[in-house]
């Protein structure tokens, strides 16, 4: 597709996207009626509706794609188009309430993220972008920030829910970028804390045991906004890598020489 093509086919998404994450933020939910995958990984009927929604008004704007779903809807074409859905990421933030979650749609041709459209439907901020074309929040371009060390940085991290193989390096790690940084935050959302760092109210990003549908989305948008995305070890494919290093571009290098001091 060129990027005239890819600018529709994002409008398209982002009414699709509009759409579905109005109708979740009107549905209510309690932990007790979530269902666990893994121990701390819930998923709710609000997460299997939207993601049902999703692939049905995917498959009409884009036929030949396959999919990349967290509940494991439809089926991924190897080294074709796929859209890659998170419908509810931040789970266990919406059964409690607490409003920071997001929908996140990307759609990758073979290992690159082409489109990502990530939105917020307690703020009404969408975050979009087409390779090419730019990244936006609403109808205004962002970009990352300009801030250009990690003293003066604002990072954000996740913390794994059922993957503890790497803990006490990773609390290590956490330790020592709380001394090196303005701060560090904790969303619970990894499709929102790469969409901050797109409009540069973070200046990084990190994080392991992530899946596809949790940064394909956020990985194009962080690109087109001027950042960078890449595996710990600076490896080239976040999407369908282990772990996941997304910063401004500017404090890249610095926080992943510090990051290898843990995760070699």
């Amino acid at each position: 597709m060129n990027k005239q093509e890819l600018a529709q086919l994002t409008n398209e998404v982002i009414k699709l996207s509009r759409e579905i994450g109005n109708w979740m933020k009107q549905q209510t939910t309690h932990e007790s009626t979530a269902e666990i995958k893994t121990e701390n990984n819930l998923v709710t009927f609000v997460d299997k509706e939207s993601e049902r929604r999703f692939v049905e008004g995917l498959r009409n704007l884009l036929p030949q794609a396959g999919f990349v779903a967290e509940e494991g809807t439809g089926e991924k074409i190897e080294g074709g188009l796929n859209w890659v859905i998170d419908p509810l990421d931040g789970t266990t933030n919406f059964v409690h309430g607490v409003p920071v979650w997001c929908t996140s749609i990307g759609l990758t041709d073979g290992n690159e993220p082409i489109l990502g459209v990530i939105f917020d439907p307690n703020s009404d901020e969408m975050f979009s972008a087409s390779k090419g074309n730019g990244a936006f929040m609403n109808d205004s371009p962002i970009k990352v920030s300009t801030i250009a060390t990690l003293s003066s940085s604002l990072l954000a991290t996740g913390f794994p829910y059922d993957d503890f193989g790497r803990e006490e390096q990773y609390l290590r790690l956490f330790q020592s970028l709380m001394h090196r940084t303005r701060g560090m935050r904790r969303l619970g959302s990894a499709a929102l804390d790469m969409a901050w760092t797109a409009c540069g109210r973070f200046e990084g990003f990190y994080e392991y045991g992530l899946n596809p549908w949790d940064v394909a989305a956020g990985c194009i948008i962080v690109t087109e906004a001027g950042g960078k995305s890449t595996e710990f070890n600076n490896g080239s494919n976040p999407i369908y890598g282990l772990d996941l290093n997304c910063t401004n571009g500017l404090v890249h290098e610095e926080l992943r020489e510090i990051i290898e001091q843990y995760f070699s």
